[in-house]
């Protein structure tokens, strides 16, 4: 029955619900891409707050003002008055895994060539610019054949290389910050497995998200300078806002050159939204909000490339957990306020107040949800049979972020990697190997996940073509560069150790696809899957 002469309630008490979950959200991943920024790669904080933050609160301003208009317009034309708007905010692993992977590293690099840090901190943000907009026109192209990505590349690859980002990136920096001050983290953590995880309510429909940063950050001022939360009590940051508007600019046509040699990292981050998209849209449609797949991926999309264009550094993507939204009982409400505060907060630089007045050990138990979230989701919505394939697509990340690690000058200075990537022979030493394992991650985990789930499904055929993608990105270091940087190269122009990277990584690809098609003639590999293995 359709109750077209219901007047829609746009916003309802549970508008404030959502509110505080969507806000929080997006807080915690500003706070932790300041957080990576300013004190993990020690880039000067007036670039991040006045210059990123401003155009990156801006494109999620844009994004749920959209999506708010899309509620309307979805009450209009069903007539029901309990429509929930499609959440949208900044993307946690794309935002985390780029300042680990590419903000960062290359701020370190163009100093090492010789850069001021000043000079090196703003090429880095035209980096990051660009790195958006290529993002953006990407988002957009592939909004019209998400659907098909979705339908040709196997659900453990797409699923289990974003879980490999929620383990090794996602869930395991935040751990630290928790147990750095473990008084204050690990209570804002159980409550958020209390009331999220273990889904019991708190008194008086206390939102459980804000209940865990409220009382974690009492608690850290409170106790802070007794020293028994741990860490640093750094006492209440000055009132010092940093005001910044997100004006459209071409200097991102500055650092198109410098982001190219990164969109092997960048663009799979793009492409996974997309196929998030997909799946928020879907499971919308389920709890009974009928949205438009294209006109939600158009949205992100654009809303990513306004951000880059005005000079964000992080892209939007629609939450999932659409159907949980609206079972809070918000409406369009939720995502207008959020939009007006983030937003707002960019500009007039309260939010980078709010970033530095919550310590990161209280924001960090929300990213951990998220992870533990991300990689639930990879192993429940694939089939069981698949959960191998699953799990061997987090070794990419996890060899990456022993990577960042071995980065640091403190633990392998670059002319250290330099000599030992230039030594003569073909022994291939650890430190080597595992830099060129987590260069490219997101894609090698993609298509590992899927030549093993193909593999899984006795289609030998289709799992020998993954392998010999891989070959072909390994050859030209699209993927396992030999480069400390990631950098993209024709083999025969490097030198010693290095040149043997690709040419035995290419070589062991391309003899295991080889060996997988003439396997798939045998009688054995067409004989059906064994019952127990499915479920």
């Amino acid at each position: 029955m359709n109750n077209s002469n219901k007047k829609y309630q746009w916003f309802v008490l549970g508008d404030l619900n959502g509110f505080f979950g969507l806000m929080f959200d997006n807080l915690t991943v500003l706070s932790f891409l300041a957080g990576i920024l300013i004190f993990v790669f020690k880039f000067p904080a007036d670039i991040v707050y006045t210059h990123m933050f401003p155009g990156t609160a801006f494109g999620v301003l844009f994004g749920d003002l959209v999506y708010t208009w899309m509620a309307f317009r979805l009450a209009k034309k069903t007539g029901k008055s309990n429509i929930t708007a499609m959440p949208l905010g900044l993307d946690t692993p794309s935002t985390i895994g780029i300042a680990l992977v590419v903000l960062g590293p290359a701020f370190i690099g163009l100093k090492a060539e010789g850069m001021s840090e000043h000079d090196a901190a703003m090429m880095t943000w035209y980096l990051g610019m660009a790195t958006m907009v290529f993002m953006g026109i990407l988002k957009v192209a592939f909004s019209f054949m998400g659907q098909w990505i979705q339908r040709i590349v196997p659900q453990a690859g797409l699923l289990g290389s974003l879980a490999g980002i929620g383990l090794g990136l996602i869930g395991m920096t935040p751990l630290i910050d928790i147990f750095g001050m473990p008084l204050v983290g690990l209570i804002a953590l159980g409550m958020i497995f209390y009331a999220l995880v273990a889904g019991i309510k708190l008194p008086w429909k206390i939102p459980g998200v804000f209940a865990s940063v409220a009382v974690g950050t009492v608690l850290y001022y409170l106790l802070g300078s007794t020293g028994l939360v741990g860490g640093t009590y750094a006492g209440a940051p000055p009132l010092d806002l940093h005001f910044g508007l997100p004006t459209p600019t071409l200097d991102f046509t500055n650092g198109i050159s410098h982001a190219l040699k990164y969109l092997p990292i960048s663009i799979p981050f793009g492409i996974l939204t997309v196929v998030g998209g997909i799946n928020v849209t879907e499971s919308a449609r389920v709890a009974g909000d009928d949205y438009n797949t294209r006109s939600i991926l158009l949205t992100e999309a654009v809303a990513t490339l306004v951000a880059g264009v005005c000079g964000g550094v992080a892209q939007s993507t629609p939450y999932i957990g659409q159907p949980a939204y609206k079972h809070m009982g918000s409406r369009a409400g939720y995502t207008l306020l959020t939009g007006v505060f983030i937003g707002l907060g960019g500009v007039l630089g309260y939010v980078s107040f709010i970033v530095e007045l919550i310590p990161r050990a209280v924001l960090a138990p929300i990213l951990v949800f998220v992870a533990l979230d991300i990689i639930v989701q990879s192993f429940q919505a694939c089939p069981a049979r698949h959960a191998p394939a699953v799990a061997f697509a987090f070794f990419p990340t996890i060899a990456r972020l022993i990577s960042i690690k071995l980065g640091n000058p403190d633990a392998v200075p670059p002319e250290t990697f330099q000599k030992l990537i230039t030594l003569p022979g073909k022994s291939l030493p650890e430190l080597l190997v595992t830099v060129a394992l987590g260069n490219g991650f997101i894609i090698t985990a993609m298509l590992w996940g899927s030549f093993l789930a193909e593999l899984i499904d006795r289609r030998l055929k289709r799992s020998a073509i993954y392998l010999l993608c891989l070959a072909v990105l390994s050859f030209f270091g699209i993927i396992h560069s030999a480069m400390a940087d990631g950098a993209m190269y024709v083999p025969w122009a490097l030198e010693g150790l290095a040149r043997q990277i690709p040419f035995q990584f290419t070589l062991a690809y391309a003899v295991l696809a080889f060996f997988f098609l003439a396997m798939s003639f045998t009688k054995e590999s067409r004989e059906p899957i064994s019952p127990m293995s499915h479920s």
